[in-house]
């Protein structure tokens, strides 16, 4: 696989813009281990292989154990994961698929796992996340290289 062009160096504005809404996420309030699952489930839903790559990474290294990792896309048979992280991946998956709406029971579930800013905050970063998908997709980034900054 070859990457057709990078984007980011093409219009590097957007991508600063990009990077800004993430560290924004990164410092809004919600754990970043949820974050992080919520980054790969999106991406497993959109077939993002170079964000699944990165993705994984960054949870494996911010603690994320590989039994939820493999679980993740079948969250809703395997016990390993929350109440909450159960409402954010529902969520994620709705708002991934958005053509088919957002069902009322998954809006109200969040919301007992959520505030109000918390879930417009989940809602930021699973847009994101679906547009860095369409943008590593369309323009065939390679997965592979990258390496999760040190903590």
């Amino acid at each position: 696989m070859e990457a057709r062009l990078n984007a980011f160096q093409v219009t590097p504005e957007p991508y600063r813009l990009m990077v800004s809404m993430e560290k924004y996420l990164h410092g809004c309030g919600l754990p970043l281990p949820l974050l992080e699952l919520v980054k790969t489930r999106a991406s497993q839903i959109n077939h993002c292989a170079f964000c699944l790559d990165m993705h994984t990474k960054d949870a494996r290294a911010g603690g994320e154990t590989e039994q939820r990792l493999y679980a993740l896309n079948a969250w809703r048979e395997a016990p390993f994961f929350t109440d909450q992280e159960r409402a954010a991946l529902a969520w994620t998956e709705a708002v991934t698929h958005i053509a088919e709406g957002v069902p009322d029971d998954v809006y109200e579930e969040a919301r007992r796992h959520f505030s109000e800013k918390e879930l417009v905050d989940l809602t930021w970063a699973v847009g994101t996340i679906n547009l860095w998908n369409r943008i590593a997709i369309s323009f065939r980034a390679v997965p592979g290289s990258y390496q999760p900054p040190k903590r």
